[in-house]
């Protein structure tokens, strides 16, 4: 369970075109960053991005993770006409908003949730400022350009911003540390903290870098993401993980680096069983669930026991981890990762966990287990499959 996943309440694209700067985009599949072309002109007009994601998942995620890291990922679709490089920011919100149930493609054009203009909806007109920012937090566009100011309020400061830059446009998923950002977001949701050492929580907003904002004679290219109200499997999330494992005493012994010393964990790992044992085929998405390895020799030395030796407990090294992929898309959900998915032991043997509420809904999936010791590196993979249900 050392990887957790929550997915946003509410997300929408705010347009700073003269055509759409009121225009509402909350029920939209898509969001983006792009800089449209104006109607009347050649100015370029930049779009950003708002998400938010709801104080209940927020605390049951650090509830339950220790020391966690937090990133915030997007998935990518169809991209346009990009360049060689591409920068993401991403800040906290300062303000709240409305999501609405508009679309970019309305007609007439719906403007019952936020805009680049307003931050409720063109009825209530809360506009977001544009000048007289309080001195944590700013906002709008510059006023070199010619682009109606709006466009949000965010704290600002490195220890509120998280970026992500691009060198190979073919990698185009976001993946932007925000464990900052989400630590302020907890000491306010917990312990009602204030600025700087808590912030509430409104939200991020993802946007280009100011210099290629203000650059409006050109475009940049668009960048198109799966948003919540997506129809795929793909839906913005906020990641959590960090080290869950546990190492507690059982019929082994370790050496003074506590790493485990049995005559399975040493074995080569063509002579190594590895099977699961006790699972279900579907778990229900409130499930956390506990999945537990039965290692054994392939060739058990022979011996005279009251028992089968296909039946003992063993154990791989400490150096052992899990992976969890889409059956179907053979997506990597949960990596391999040297500090969130390494084994835990007991007396029983070695385990690992997962809390179901991270995955998609009536999808299988599968486990993989990679085992590193002196002979090498293997990669279990042995048709070791689970289906997530609503």
């Amino acid at each position: 369970m050392a990887y957790y996943f929550i997915f946003p309440e509410k997300d929408a694209t705010i347009y700073s075109h003269p055509d759409r700067n009121t225009l509402n985009t909350g029920n939209d599949e898509i969001i983006e960053l792009v800089k449209e072309k104006g109607s009347n002109n050649s100015i370029y007009y930049p779009s950003r991005i708002l998400i938010q994601f709801s104080n209940s998942d927020i605390q049951k995620a650090i509830n339950e993770s220790k020391n966690f890291t937090s990133s915030l990922q997007l998935f990518s679709t169809e991209h346009k006409n990009l360049g060689i490089e591409q920068s993401i920011e991403v800040f906290p919100l300062s303000q709240s908003w409305d999501e609405g149930i508009g679309r970019y493609s309305n007609l007439p054009t719906s403007s019952n949730g936020c805009s680049w203009i307003y931050r409720d909806n063109s009825i209530k007109k809360t506009k977001w400022l544009t000048s007289s920012f309080s001195p944590e937090s700013t906002g709008s566009i510059s006023n070199n350009t010619p682009i109606t100011k709006g466009g949000g309020e965010w704290y600002t400061g490195s220890i509120f911003k998280g970026t992500q830059t691009f060198s190979d446009v073919n990698l185009l998923d976001l993946n932007i540390n925000v464990t900052n950002i989400v630590q302020k977001f907890s000491a306010s949701l917990y312990n009602s903290q204030t600025y700087p050492t808590g912030i509430p929580n409104y939200g991020f907003i993802i946007k280009n870098p100011e210099i290629t904002e203000n650059a409006v004679s050109g475009s940049n290219g668009e960048l198109q993401y799966f948003s919540v109200d997506t129809h795929t499997i793909y839906p913005p999330r906020l990641a959590f993980k960090w080290d869950d494992s546990t190492a507690t005493s059982g019929p082994y012994s370790t050496d003074g680096n506590n790493e485990i010393i049995h005559p399975t964990a040493d074995s080569s790992s063509q002579y190594i069983n590895v099977s699961l044992t006790n699972t279900k085929n579907e778990y229900n998405k409130n499930e956390e669930a506990t999945f537990r390895l039965h290692v054994r020799k392939k060739y058990p030395t022979r011996t005279f026991v009251s028992g089968s030796n296909f039946l003992k407990t063993g154990f791989l090294k400490k150096t052992s981890y899990y992976s969890i992929r889409d059956a179907h898309t053979e997506e990597v959900i949960i990596p391999f990762d040297n500090n969130c998915t390494k084994l835990s032991v007991d007396n029983n043997g070695m385990y690992f966990k997962l809390h179901m509420n991270g995955f998609q809904p009536e999808r299988y999936y599968r486990i993989l287990i990679k085992h590193i010791n002196d002979y090498g590196t293997t990669i279990f993979d042995d048709n070791y499959y689970f289906k997530v249900i609503r």
